[in-house]
């Protein structure tokens, strides 16, 4: 229970951070039988489908190491879902998949480090 709230509350820092990047987001906790992706964010023609990992430090690895090839594989396949739902296809914009690693730090602060483009389909 108490990282399903520690997820919670980095998913929201994330989407903050987003934000305040000029991202406006589509989707939150899109949920279909392959998956869910964490957040859908837009900045000008780029869509992007956006894995959260929340830790408190990397004795376990980084955040983003996480996120392995077949947690990659169901976002992807989430990914396309939400794609055919909007009537969108890949040709008509341009998609990438990033990785949010978000670090709980002491006395409540939160560091965000934003990969792009941190995997391929």
């Amino acid at each position: 229970m108490r990282n399903q709230i520690l997820g919670r509350q980095g998913e929201q820092v994330a989407v903050e951070f987003l934000q305040r990047q000029g991202y406006g987001i589509c989707a939150r906790n899109f949920r279909v039988p392959v998956g869910e992706i964490d957040i859908i964010a837009r900045k000008g023609d780029v869509l992007a489908f956006v894995e959260v990992k929340t830790r408190h430090g990397n004795r376990y690895g980084t955040p983003a190491q996480a996120v392995n090839f077949h947690k990659q594989k169901k976002i992807i396949q989430t990914a396309q879902w939400f794609l055919r739902q909007k009537c969108l296809s890949e040709d008509k914009c341009f998609c990438r998949f990033d990785v949010v690693e978000v670090y709980a730090l002491p006395e409540g602060k939160w560091q965000v480090h934003h990969l792009p483009g941190a995997f391929e389909c």
